[in-house]
Order: structure tokens, then C-alpha cells, then sequence
């Protein structure tokens, strides 16, 4: 990344007839802004299939280089992932840096990270995506400064030098990310022999998780509205006064549509706190016209990683930013998911408006748990959400 103005980029989206295409680009920008580039133009273009060399057409490529010129960006970023291949074809036919999604998710990572794990995790996974790009490049080209990566032209040699260094340095993230999960099991285990109750708050990426969390627990997660603001897990002991007991609260990483498989596969350990959970408070952002479609996403990553069958309350935050006339009729009714009815709440986490309610129903939720634990103490008990 620049150290000074944020390095100005253009943005490039294909639509390849697939359903929720962001015809704006507006994920890809703020992601963007979030890794600290300055998007200063946007295209689009339909297509039926990536062209095998190019991604786009030869012609669109042309187009893109030339706005490029125009608007000073000094890289291109596109909303899809692009093959090795189609990255340096790109590159050399532009004459500029190209970036796919998949890098700036990584890099965006790599700038957020804050635990010792989470460290290793977004290093696990941009050397498995550095490993697939090490190839000659900009071997005819002066470095262009100011954007997102570090590159060079190295000679084969020198590859073959950086490939061993990949493989090596693989090796050793993935063994001593396998020490940091052996700890992380053993504190589950500490929490499970102490017959606690654990919640994940889950849900798509800035959807107010963590100042929810910080409103239940009055700790003090890192809350910013930008994508990926979070992403370590951060749990803490949440005291229900209504069922006289104490819960075990996550706030964990926030999801995203098209998260690259590699980050899915290096962000299980930080996802581990919502597979253990007995129940998931699932966050959606009301406010936001795409809430369908997040859901969808959180759904489809919680089927990914074995939590599907968790039992969810969905807490529909962000009320404060509801018009009047869109402001729901009753604060806890229930919602469709996936053909189930689930409880829903709405809150407004900043104006800790709906807390109180949403108390009420984790300590109902909690106290039906346990008489249903009691009642069975050999069966893996279903929980009995209120409306689940």
C-alpha cells in the first residue's frame, strides 16, 4: 500500500449472467477504500463466459487500460478471481498492476489482524496464493509505485529461490498454526467442562456485530464501519440476569459473498467459536436493501464449515437507520430461514435500543436449553428457541 494519498485504482466487474450481480460495484469499492485505495473509476461489462486469456475481451481490455490513462489509476482491481494466467496477460497488455477480489480480501486481512492466529491464518493463506503467482513479471517495465503489492521482474533462478521460500515458509505457518489450534481446544475444553453455554454472533461483514457485542458485554471490540473490521474472535462472559446464569459470548470474523475458498479453509480455527456454539445470534444489517441476499451468503459459510444445524435468533440491527414508515410494527416477530420460522428481533446496537428484549430471549433461550438438558441428559439436545 501507498504510505501516503491512497493509490488510485479502477474497478472492473463482469457479469456473467449469475443472480445478485453488483452492477455498481459497491462491495469492490468499499473494499477497496477499506485497504486503503482510492477507487476513481468504474466498469462493467457482460459476457457470457471469461475469455481464457484476457477474462474480458481483448477490446474491453483496451477500453480498460485506456480509463485507466485517463483517471491516473495507477492498478486495476476486478470483482472476480482471476487464474495466474489472466492476471499476467492482463498486466502485460494493461501495463499496470491487476488485482483480482481474492488478493484484496487477503491484503485487507493481512492489514486487520491482531491475534497471534489470526496473524498466521491471513499469512497461510497469501502464501498458498502467492505460491500459484510467482512468475516473471514487469520484465521489460520499471515497477510502478504506490499500489497494493510488491512485485518484481525476478529471472527464473531467482523464482525457482522464491518457490523453495513459499514451500518452506508454508510449511512452518502450518506448523505453528497447528500448536495455536491445539491451545485453542484446550481453552474449549476448559469452557465445556465448566458446562458453559456458548453464543456466536455470526452474519455478513459491517452488519454491526461487534458494537452489538460491545453493547451485551460493554467490552470493547474493535467496531468500525468498514468491512472486515473484526477478525479475530473475541469472546467474552455475558451475565443474564433473568436466568440468574452466565453465557460465553463470541463475536467472530464477519462473512462475505465469494470469500475465496483458501480463506474459508485458513479462517476455520477463527470460525471453530460458531461451529462449538449452542446458539448462533445471527446479525443483519436492516438497513441494507441486499439483506436477502446476505443471509443467503452467512447461510451458505455456515453449511461450509458444519454449523447448519445450530439453532439461530436473528437480530436485525441497525433501526436507528430505518426511515419512519420502514420501522418494523412489532420488535420480536419471526422470519423465514430456510423454510424454517426463526425468532427475530430488531435492535439498534449504537442506540442500545431492543437490548433489554434481546436479553429476555437469550435467558429464555438459555433456561429452555437447560431444562431441555435436564429432561435428556444423554441426548445431543436440540435447543428450543423460541420460534425455532
Amino acid at each position: 500500500m501507498s504510505d501516503h494519498r491512497p493509490a488510485p485504482v479502477v474497478l472492473v466487474g463482469v457479469d456473467f449472467g449469475l443472480p445478485h450481480f453488483d452492477a455498481e460495484l459497491e462491495e469492490l469499492g468499499l473494499l477497496a477504500q477499506t485497504a486503503g485505495l482510492h477507487p476513481v473509476a468504474r466498469i462493467t461489462c457482460k459476457r457470457k463466459a471469461p475469455d481464457a486469456a484476457l477474462f474480458v475481451g481483448s477490446g474491453k481490455a483496451d477500453e480498460i487500460r485506456a480509463l485507466a490513462q485517463m483517471h491516473g489509476a495507477v492498478e486495476v482491481l476486478f470483482d472476480q478471481a482471476l487464474s495466474p494466467a489472466q492476471q499476467r496477460n492482463l498486466e502485460r497488455h494493461m501495463e499496470l498492476p491487476v488485482y483480482d477480489r481474492t488478493f484484496l480480501i487477503l491484503e485487507i486481512f493481512a492489514q486487520r489482524a491482531r491475534s497471534h492466529e489470526g496473524k498466521l491464518q491471513v499469512e497461510l493463506a497469501r502464501l498458498h496464493y502467492l505460491s500459484t503467482r510467482l512468475v516473471r513479471r514487469w520484465s521489460h517495465l520499471e515497477r510502478q509505485t504506490g499500489g497494493a503489492g510488491v512485485r518484481g521482474g525476478p529471472g527464473e533462478k531467482q523464482i525457482e529461490l522464491d518457490r523453495r521460500m513459499i514451500d518452506e515458509a508454508i510449511k512452518r505457518t502450518k506448523e505453528r498454526l497447528t500448536k495455536v489450534k491445539r491451545q485453542r481446544s484446550t481453552q474449549r475444553r476448559q469452557r465445556e467442562r465448566r458446562d458453559t453455554f456458548n453464543i456466536s454472533l455470526v452474519g455478513y461483514t459491517n452488519d454491526g456485530k461487534s458494537t452489538l457485542f460491545n453493547a451485551l458485554v460493554k467490552a470493547k471490540a474493535y467496531a468500525a464501519d468498514q468491512l472486515f473490521a473484526t477478525l479475530d474472535t473475541t469472546t467474552r462472559q455475558l451475565y443474564l440476569g433473568e436466568a440468574g446464569r452466565t453465557v460465553s459470548l463470541s463475536d467472530t470474523v464477519g462473512f462475505i459473498r465469494d470469500l475465496p475458498h483458501g480463506l474459508v479453509e485458513a479462517f476455520q480455527a477463527t470460525l471453530q467459536e460458531a461451529v462449538d456454539a449452542d446458539l448462533l445470534l445471527h446479525v443483519v444489517d436492516a438497513a441494507n436493501p441486499h439483506f436477502p441476499e446476505q443471509i443467503e451468503q452467512v447461510q451458505k459459510v455456515l453449511n461450509e464449515i458444519g454449523a447448519a444445524d445450530i439453532p439461530q435468533l436473528l437480530v436485525f440491527n441497525k433501526l436507528d437507520a430505518l426511515e419512519s414508515q420502514q420501522r418494523p410494527a412489532a420488535l420480536v416477530d419471526t422470519f423465514e430461514l430456510d423454510g424454517k420460522p426463526v425468532s427475530r428481533i430488531f435492535v439498534s446496537a449504537r442506540e442500545s435500543e431492543g437490548l433489554d428484549a434481546l436479553r429476555s430471549q437469550l435467558a429464555a433461550t438459555l433456561l429452555a436449553a437447560h431444562a431441555t438438558l435436564n429432561k435428556s441428559p444423554e441426548s445431543d439436545a436440540h435447543l428450543d428457541v423460541p420460534g425455532y
